[in-house]
């Protein structure tokens, strides 16, 4: 009887269960229920909309990716070691959130907010440690911090000494003198950071250690935090050892280009043409936010020249740096926003950092206790003491001599055992290679246990949080789509030569040249420039491209830029609604720019060669390949849409 109850029982938890989370899509066997559809829904949809066109719409697109997602698992995918490597690392990310003691987590981001208020300035001696130096040389480093920090609390110069032969090992201490200028939190270490905002102004910090060795630090200066700030710059590159010819070379063009964005010349057009900084000059010489709440830091003399423009859309003069001459735009200022604005933010950051391994270590803890964690190591550790030897210095690791597999922990009443241990030495014997056979052995074992418990959480997360198995469930799907198009439509359109050739002949008239010239193009900064350079021209058709530069780009080197191609003139901006004859052509404006153009050859519309569009020849193939494998799919596997749940979302 008692079995009939619970029995029943089950199923009505069963039954309740499928009510709240019915099922929407069918595919082949697989079912889609209520709560990972809307979870795909919100995510990929800023705006979601939930009238019946929206639904179907959508639906139609989720079933297209269902249906390669269980073809996919049809053919093996899920079991590729290559994909499950993948997913395991993945799972690993994800899981990090769910891994951390939360409270102490709320109080670090408060804290993080508290500081983005200020921005510290400090100076720091340095002695380097390795991040595996053996007992004796941290012993040396350390005495040795120890020593320059008295002589400094004694009376000596912080700056003097750390600049002497025997102080800092910081290479910039050559030009900075230790001085690293203002920071706030995220822009150095955790522990360095941590050190800089408890010293007080003008006092010497305690020894820090980071992995980089062991620092003292001088707070010289608190000020309020500046705020975020946007900006775009134009660069003329100086060499290091540029001469003083070349530097106000450079200092000229800098000028010149000033003076064009102070008259109302486009700023990202300018940088875009003129700028030495290639990676910014293709985004209109916009720069990656700096100041309070980010991690980048720019040199001090850039940042203040930056910080000291009052408006958006204000430049400042050429300033000089190490890398050449700058103009600095403001884009955008931001003071440091509220705390509920950049609570989420601000978490992101705080897990990603040094300081996710207090919370992590705190939550540890805490599993520990909800576990009834039991240690046996002081009774089973005894072995790995007595039987480690060179040979792990070598990488010969070995645990044949163990017999006895007694456990060194258990956890949820889970043992931990000594094999297990065993293996995790013989996998990781690179990483620890100093210290005494016994130190070595116990920072395996701590790195072991902690490792552990973590493991163990991660495999209770799909039952412990729904959210994180529907995540999972997400990333799963994600990776077997993108392994099985690229083998069945992306790799396949472009490797596929025979079959790219057959699509190509089929489809021959979609690819067509218009009307094309094979031309010389000369762009003239003003309208004079180009009445000289068609007058040049005219004089002498025979007069080649560098005479006409060299001539024009005299005075400037912004005066002419010269291009030839075989163009086709309703696809180029530049050339497009002008109806152009062999030889030279007229004088025209395009978009603040002046235009000549001498043309060789007029060429008719003619049809394409493979290798001329052979990317949009891939790109159609792929869809070509793409829709008759749906068409296959649809008929494999019997696609079922529940519309009196569909339409009934919200």
């Amino acid at each position: 009887m008692r079995k009939i109850i619970v029995a029943l029982s089950l199923f009505s938890s069963i039954i309740g269960f499928s009510q709240k989370d019915p099922v929407v899509l069918e595919v082949g066997n697989k079912k889609v229920t209520k709560s990972e559809f809307l979870q795909i829904y919100l995510k990929n949809n800023d705006d979601p909309k939930f009238d019946q066109k929206s639904m179907d719409d959508y639906v139609e697109i989720f079933t297209k990716f269902k249906l390669k997602v269980v073809e996919a698992e049809h053919e093996g995918y899920d079991t590729i070691p290559k994909l499950k490597r993948e997913l395991e690392g993945y799972r690993k990310t994800l899981a990090t959130p769910y891994l951390t003691d939360k409270t102490l987590q709320d109080d670090l981001v408060k804290q993080v907010y508290e500081r983005l208020k200020t921005e510290v300035r400090a100076s720091h001696i340095l002695v380097k440690v390795a991040e595996r130096a053996t007992p004796e040389d941290t012993l040396k480093a350390y005495n040795r911090i120890l020593a320059i920090k008295k002589r400094i609390e004694a009376g000596e110069d912080f700056e003097k000494v750390a600049r002497s032969s025997d102080g800092s090992e910081d290479p910039s201490v050559a030009y900075n003198g230790g001085d690293l200028g203002y920071f706030t939190a995220f822009q150095m270490v955790y522990p360095f950071e941590e050190a800089a905002y408890r010293t007080p102004k003008g006092k010497i910090s305690n020894i820090v250690k980071t992995r980089y060795g062991y620092h003292i630090l001088k707070v010289t200066d608190v000020r309020p935090a500046r705020g975020t700030i946007r900006t775009a710059h134009i660069m003329i590159a100086l060499a290091k050892n540029a001469s003083a010819e070349d530097i106000e070379a450079a200092k000229k063009k800098a000028y010149e280009i000033y003076t064009k964005a102070k008259n109302g010349e486009d700023f990202a057009k300018l940088a875009e043409t003129f700028s030495d900084d290639t990676q910014s000059a293709a985004k209109g010489g916009e720069l990656p936010p700096f100041g309070t709440g980010t991690t980048t830091r720019m040199i001090p003399v850039f940042e203040n020249a930056a910080f000291g423009l009052k408006n958006n859309g204000d430049i400042t003069e050429p300033i000089q740096t190490d890398f050449g001459f700058h103009i600095i735009k403001r884009l955008d200022w931001k003071p440091l926003g509220s705390f509920d604005e950049l609570k989420k933010e601000l978490q992101t950051k705080v897990s990603k950092d040094d300081r996710s391994k207090i919370t992590q270590d705190s939550f540890i803890q805490k599993l520990k206790k909800e576990y009834k964690y039991k240690s046996y190591k002081a009774k089973n550790i005894s072995w790995f003491y007595n039987n480690i030897d060179s040979s792990y210095f070598k990488n010969n690791y070995s645990y044949t001599g163990l017999t006895t597999d007694k456990p060194l922990f258990v956890l949820n009443k889970q043992a931990f055992t000594q094999k297990q241990f065993a293996e995790y030495i013989q996998k990781n014997t690179k990483y620890i290679r100093n210290g005494s056979f016994k130190d070595i052995i116990d920072q395996h074992y701590a790195n072991w246990e902690r490792q552990s418990i973590l493991n163990y959480e991660q495999s209770r997360l799909d039952g412990k949080y729904p959210d994180f198995k529907l995540l999972m469930n997400e990333y799963h799907d994600g990776i077997l789509l993108f392994e099985i198009m690229s083998d069945k439509v992306w790799n396949k359109a472009s490797q596929d030569s025979t079959g790219l050739t057959a699509f190509f002949e089929k489809n021959k008239d979609k690819y067509v040249w218009g009307k094309r010239v094979d031309a010389f193009v000369y762009e003239c900064i003003s309208n004079d420039v180009a009445n000289n350079v068609y007058g040049m021209i005219s004089k002498n058709n025979a007069v080649s491209s560098k005479e006409i530069i060299d001539e024009v780009n005299k005075t400037s080197e912004l005066n002419l830029k010269v291009k030839t191609n075989k163009y086709e003139i309703e696809s180029t901006p530049f050339l497009k609604g002008h109806d152009f004859v062999k030889g030279l052509n007229k004088v025209y404006e395009y978009n603040g720019k002046y235009y000549v153009v001498f043309v060789n050859e007029i060429l008719d519309p003619s049809a394409k060669e493979l290798a001329e569009c052979r990317g949009l020849v891939i790109s159609d193939y792929q869809n070509y390949l793409e829709t008759t494998w749906l068409s296959e799919l649809k008929q494999k596997y019997p696609v079922k849409i529940h519309t009196e749940v569909l339409y009934n979302l919200k």
